[in-house]
C-alpha cells in the first residue's frame, strides 16, 4: 500500500527531479491495452486486444477479466470509465466491427448500445463532456469526419449532421492509438473564463490528425454541432500525424505523435497550444521519439510510446525522459493518480520518490 500511497501528490503537479517510475501490475493477460480510463489510485479500466477488458478495485493488486462475451473477435481502443461500476467502451474496425458496449454493474453485463452498419465508417475514439454527453469520432465518409453523440451516458447514440464539419484532406484520418485522438475539455472545466462562460452550454473537444501533407486539430465549443480546424507544425504522412490529444482546460493543449514505423525518432512530435487550438508551437525540447500517450497531471504533463515514457514540468514546452518501458497510452485522474498501459499486458502507475 506505499506505493499506491504514492501515486496521490499534493499540489498541482509532481516535484521536479528524478524519482518517477512506472510500478508494473500483475493483469493476467498478455492482451495489449490501449484504452484506459483510471477512477481513482484504486479503481482502474483498460480496454484491449481480443475483446478484453480488465478492472481492479484495488490499486491493480488484482484485475478482474469483465469484457463482453461476444466480443472476443473485436479490438477495443478506448474506454470511459466513471465509477467503479460504470463504463463505456469502443471497438474499432470497418463496417460492424466498430461498436460500442456500456455496462452499469462493472462489467458483470454489457449492452451493445451502437453497432456501425456503414462500411465506409470506422470508428477511432471516444470522449465525454460530462457524464451524460458523449462523442465519438470516425475517420472520414464521404469527404467530412463523422461524429457519434450520446445524450444519455452511451445508453443510445446518434450520428451528428457534418454541416459543420471542415472538409477533410484526401488522405486523412485519425489514429486509434491510445483513446485519446478524440478528447474534451467540458463546460464543467474549472478554468473557464468569463467569457467562455457566457457562450451557450455544450462543452469544448478536439480530435487530431494525420494520414496526409499536414497534421490538423479539430475544434468545437458546442459540445460537437460546430467544428473549426487548425494547421500544426506536427509532420505528417501515410502513417505519421498527431496520435493523442490532451487538454487541461479550454486553452491549454498538447499533441504529440510522430510516425509509429520509425518509433526511434520524430522531429517536432510534440506541440503545444495556449489558445485553445487555434495555433500550435513545437516544444523546445522533444521526446524526440514517436509518442502515442499524452495526459496532464495538473500543470504537468506525461507522454508515453514504446520507447519510453517522458515528464513535462511546463506543460509540454520541454520534456525529459523518465523510463524505457513500451506503453500505448497514459491517463490520469482529477486526483492525481496516474496509470499508464499497452503491449503484453502491461498496466502500471505512476510512483514518486
Amino acid at each position: 500500500m506505499a506505493v499506491l500511497a504514492l501515486v496521490v501528490l499534493a499540489g498541482t503537479g509532481l516535484t521536479p527531479g528524478p524519482g518517477l517510475s512506472w510500478q508494473l501490475t500483475d493483469t493476467g493477460t498478455t492482451a495489449r491495452f490501449r484504452g484506459l480510463a483510471p477512477v481513482s489510485a484504486k479503481v482502474a479500466w483498460a480496454a484491449g486486444s481480443a475483446g478484453t477488458v480488465l478492472r481492479t478495485v484495488d490499486g491493480g493488486r488484482t484485475w478482474a477479466s469483465v469484457g463482453p462475451p461476444d466480443a472476443a473477435a473485436l479490438q477495443f481502443r478506448d474506454i470511459e470509465a466513471f465509477g467503479p461500476r460504470d463504463a463505456v467502451a469502443l471497438t474499432i474496425g470497418n463496417g460492424t466491427d466498430s461498436r460500442i458496449y456500456a455496462t452499469s454493474d462493472g462489467g458483470a453485463t454489457w449492452t451493445e448500445t451502437f453497432r456501425n452498419e456503414d462500411p465506409a465508417a470506422f470508428y477511432d475514439c471516444v470522449t465525454f463532456l460530462d457524464r451524460r454527453h458523449g462523442l465519438a469520432l470516425s475517420d472520414p465518409v464521404g469527404g467530412k469526419f463523422r461524429i457519434l453523440a450520446t445524450r444519455d451516458g452511451g445508453r443510445t447514440w446518434q450520428v451528428r449532421p457534418t454541416d459543420g464539419m471542415p472538409a477533410a484532406l484526401p488522405g486523412e484520418f485519425a489514429f486509434a492509438a491510445s483513446g485519446t485522438c478524440l478528447v474534451s475539455a467540458g463546460a464543467h472545466s474549472r478554468s473557464l473564463t468569463a467569457d467562455e462562460r457566457s457562450r451557450p452550454a455544450g462543452g469544448y473537444a478536439w480530435f487530431a490528425t494525420g494520414g496526409d501533407a499536414t497534421a490538423r486539430v479539430f475544434a468545437t465549443r458546442d459540445g460537437g454541432w460546430n467544428w473549426t480546424v487548425s494547421n500544426t507544425p506536427v509532420p505528417s504522412g501515410a502513417s505519421a500525424g498527431i496520435y493523442s490529444l490532451a487538454f487541461r482546460d479550454p486553452r491549454h493543449g498538447i499533441a504529440v505523435g510522430g510516425d509509429y514505423t520509425t518509433e526511434t525518432s520524430a522531429p517536432d512530435g510534440s506541440a503545444v497550444t495556449r489558445d485553445g487550438g487555434r495555433t500550435w508551437t513545437v516544444s523546445r525540447t522533444e521526446p524526440g521519439e514517436y509518442r502515442s500517450g499524452v495526459a496532464w497531471r495538473g500543470r504537468t504533463a506525461l507522454a508515453v510510446g514504446p520507447t519510453g515514457s517522458d515528464v513535462s514540468y511546463d506543460g509540454g514546452i520541454t520534456w525529459r525522459r523518465f523510463g524505457t518501458g513500451s506503453f500505448d497510452a497514459v491517463a490520469c485522474t482529477p486526483g492525481g493518480a496516474c496509470w499508464a498501459s499497452g503491449r503484453d499486458g502491461r498496466i502500471a502507475h505512476l510512483t514518486h520518490r
